[in-house]
């Protein structure tokens, strides 16, 4: 069982920053698909970006809309992964949540591809 914890929620300027972290629990966390969603009022919950840990090092994937302002990273020996998000749009207010799973999936965008979800922290950007 891996339980996910996320921080680093909270509201900001459009324009502005903020970073969100994810520690989970258990022993082989590098081996884990370590993806953030997120999901707005009244929408669907959507893929965000992705990190995995490959034989050199990582690879990283993002949705199309945060590309080029969000960066994903992970630290294997502290457990965390983490989101920066830069040059906030009002469009990016919405619950974030991290998500898990033992493999990185060919469908990693889809929800049904991650075993293990975090509580979502609220993030919201004003106009």
């Amino acid at each position: 069982q891996v339980q996910l914890v996320e921080s680093g929620g909270g509201l900001v300027q459009a324009g502005g920053s903020l970073s969100l972290s994810c520690v989970a629990s258990g022993r082989t966390f590098s081996s884990y698909a370590m993806g953030w969603f997120r999901q707005a009022p009244g929408k669907e919950r959507e893929f965000v970006a992705v990190a995995v840990t490959t034989w050199n090092g990582g690879s990283a994937y993002y949705a199309d809309s945060v590309k080029g302002r969000f960066t994903i990273s992970r630290d294997n020996a502290k457990n965390t992964v983490y989101l920066q998000m830069n040059s906030l749009k009002p469009e990016d207010t919405a619950v974030y949540y991290c998500a898990a799973n033992r493999e990185f999936a060919h469908n990693y965008m889809r929800t049904y591809e991650y075993e293990y979800w975090g509580q979502g922290t609220q993030v919201t950007v004003s106009s």
